[in-house]
């Protein structure tokens, strides 16, 4: 007795019936190419008075506004939602720091949990003239 079911709900890719193509003894590479560890990141275009897209991260933004009063607006699980109201002391790529300036308080945010973030005044967007960046970058994904 032969096996000839076929599924009828599950996906057969196309596949043409015909010959091979033939490539000359190299067969053409499929996926996704390898990161290269420790070459420069590609840059995007600079826009004056911005970020360029690859470092306009917000904890990048965070940095900027070291020192600077904010409110961040977080919900944790459970759909609880809290305020934050601190000075910005250290960012990462996945949290945020900040001292209560009424109680002395600190307190690590994962980013996971921020909603949004306001700021009591300015809000610092680029890097002063000649300064050195300490700006985050990652490869693209």
């Amino acid at each position: 007795m032969s096996n000839s079911y076929v599924n009828p709900n599950a996906y057969y890719p196309y596949r043409q019936a015909t010959q091979q193509p033939y490539y000359g003894g190299n067969a053409p590479q499929f996926g996704t190419p390898p990161l290269t560890a420790g070459g420069p990141t590609p840059q995007g275009p600079n826009v004056p008075g911005m970020l360029p897209a690859e470092q306009s991260y917000i904890e990048n933004i965070l940095r900027l506004n070291k020192g600077k009063l904010i409110h961040l607006y977080a919900t944790f699980e459970n759909k609880k939602e809290r305020e934050f109201v601190g000075i910005i002391e250290a960012a990462g790529r996945d949290h945020v720091i900040l001292s209560d300036p009424q109680t002395g308080e600190r307190h690590l945010i994962p980013m996971v949990y921020v909603d949004y973030i306001t700021f009591t005044e300015e809000v610092e967007y680029e890097y002063p003239f000649g300064a050195t960046p300490q700006m985050a970058t990652y490869p693209a994904r």
